[in-house]
């Protein structure tokens, strides 16, 4: 054998341990769309989910864009309260952005299908929202504990500043917890599997697919997403205790309108936490029951938001009527 063909045949079987070497590389990260099976594969059923969901969606976005202009052109409502409530109302807004609209298009497609880029910005987008709330709504439940235990130091615990300083606090944990949270999920393999049981691109599906041993990841997605969700509802309990046993001095009425503040307060805190609690403070296995219970907290929970903010909340309804009547005075001006 000559020189030059033993180093042509080197040469090959080099060529050839480098493709054996790249190749499952190149398959584990394949994946350029995700499919959804969505919450039904019978026709009638998704026919109907996207009125449903439609008619939802639809009721979240004008409750609580209503709610971000009432708080913003009436100055009555310019208070600690209102200004988290507008940020509660601009959250609700963008978390179910992140979902509904590709969802509800998705009941009338053919295939379910989404980039892994969009799975990836979904799942970004969604976390990032979901844990603003989760902050947002327990700086609400302090605000509400100043107020009525606090009530003379009240202007100075919750100063302008204070407000602002909470609610950048609220949403840069956010953004902390949403980068961990989708960079462990992406960072693994998932060697062509591509079948999401879900309607959106969530950890604990996703992790599904990986083709790699998940156990670390799902250790820190709980510590992450699920001791969140879990702490802030024992803040939030503690804090509506205190408040409870504070008000068994006042009088009457200074109860019933404190009950009625924190009662939709708790509402809202009851139909978020406990479903986010029940999905991510588990390791990473999945039910039938968790789309049912995820549509509690993608959906239901930032509709009920402005229904009973605005239903339950004497201010928000006389600033409405105020900031009606004032429309319609300029409109008889104009006319006249």
């Amino acid at each position: 054998m000559s020189w030059d063909q033993t180093q042509e045949d080197t040469q090959r079987n080099q060529s050839h341990q480098t493709s054996i070497t790249w190749v499952p590389t190149e398959v584990a990260n394949d994946v350029t769309e995700f499919i959804f099976l969505g919450l039904s594969q019978d026709p009638g059923m998704q026919l109907m989910f996207f009125v449903l969901f439609l008619l939802f969606y639809t009721v979240i976005m004008v409750g609580n864009l209503l709610i971000l202009l009432t708080v913003f052109f009436d100055r009555r409502l310019h208070t600690p309260m209102y200004f988290f409530l507008s940020n509660l109302s601009f959250v609700d807004i963008a978390y179910s952005s992140a979902t509904a609209p590709k969802m509800i298009a998705d009941f009338i497609s053919e295939k379910k299908t989404i980039s892994h880029w969009g799975c990836v910005t979904q799942m970004f987008t969604f976390h990032f929202f979901g844990c603003a709330e989760i902050f947002v709504l327990t700086v609400m439940a302090f605000d509400r504990y100043a107020a009525i235990c606090q009530p003379l130091r009240y202007t100075t615990i919750m100063s302008a500043n204070v407000c602002i300083v909470l609610a950048s606090l609220s949403w840069l944990g956010a953004l902390g917890h949403s980068f961990v949270q989708t960079f462990l999920t992406f960072q693994l393999p998932f060697c062509n599997n591509r079948v999401i049981d879900h309607y959106f691109c969530d950890v604990h599906p996703v992790l599904k697919l990986a083709c790699a041993d998940t156990t670390l990841v799902n250790m820190l997605v709980i510590a992450n997403s699920g001791l969140i969700s879990l702490g802030c509802f024992l803040i939030l309990l503690a804090s509506y205790t205190v408040i409870l046993f504070s008000l068994r001095k006042r009088s009457s009425e200074s109860r019933r309108k404190a009950l009625s503040t924190c009662g939709s307060h708790f509402t809202v805190v009851t139909f978020f936490f406990v479903p986010c609690i029940f999905i991510y403070l588990r390791p990473s296995t999945t039910f039938p029951l968790d789309k049912a219970v995820s549509v509690f907290y993608t959906t239901i929970t930032p509709m009920l938001n402005p229904l009973i903010y605005t239903l339950r909340n004497e201010d928000v309804k006389n600033a409405m009527k105020r900031i009606w009547s004032h429309k319609v005075s300029l409109k008889e001006k104009q006319k006249g």
